[in-house]
C-alpha cells in the first residue's frame, strides 16, 4: 500500500533541514547554548541524524523508527530552542513572539512524529 504522502512531507523536511546544517553552519553555532561544547561537532551530528532519519522515514521497514528517532531528536535540540528564546543574539533577527512560538511548535513536531511509531 505505501507510505502516506505526509510521511513524506516530515521526511522531506527534515532531510532539508539536515543539508541546511551544512549549508549555513554559522546559523546553527548560533543557536547551540554556550554550555555544550563542540558547537561544530554538535552541528555536523544533528544535520547527519536529520538527513538519515528523513531518509529512514521512507523505507517502510525503518520508518517506525526513524519516528521514535526524530522524537529523540525533537527532544535533545529543545535546549537550543530555549537559548534561542532567552538570548536575543541567538535570536536569528526574529521577533520575542516567533521565538516563543517555537516552543510549542517543538512539540506539535514531536506529536506529528509519534504519530508514525505504531
Amino acid at each position: 500500500m505505501g507510505l502516506p504522502w505526509h510521511l513524506y512531507a516530515m521526511a522531506l523536511l527534515y532531510i532539508i533541514a539536515g543539508i541546511n546544517h551544512f549549508r549555513v553552519p554559522k546559523l546553527y553555532y548560533k543557536i547551540i547554548p554556550p554550555y555544550f561544547s563542540n558547537q561544530k561537532l554538535l552541528n555536523i551530528v544533528s544535520g547527519i541524524a536529520e538527513i538519515i532519519l528523513g531518509i529512514a522515514l521512507c523505507i517502510p521497514q525503518l520508518s517506525q523508527y526513524a519516528a521514535w528517532g526524530i522524537i529523540i531528536l525533537l527532544i535533545a535540540i529543545f535546549p537550543a530552542n530555549i537559548y534561542m528564546y532567552q538570548n536575543d543574539k541567538a535570536a536569528l533577527g526574529l521577533p520575542k513572539w516567533a521565538r516563543i512560538l517555537r516552543l510549542p511548535l517543538q512539540f506539535l513536531l514531536i506529536y506529528w512524529a509519534f504519530q508514525y511509531t505504531c
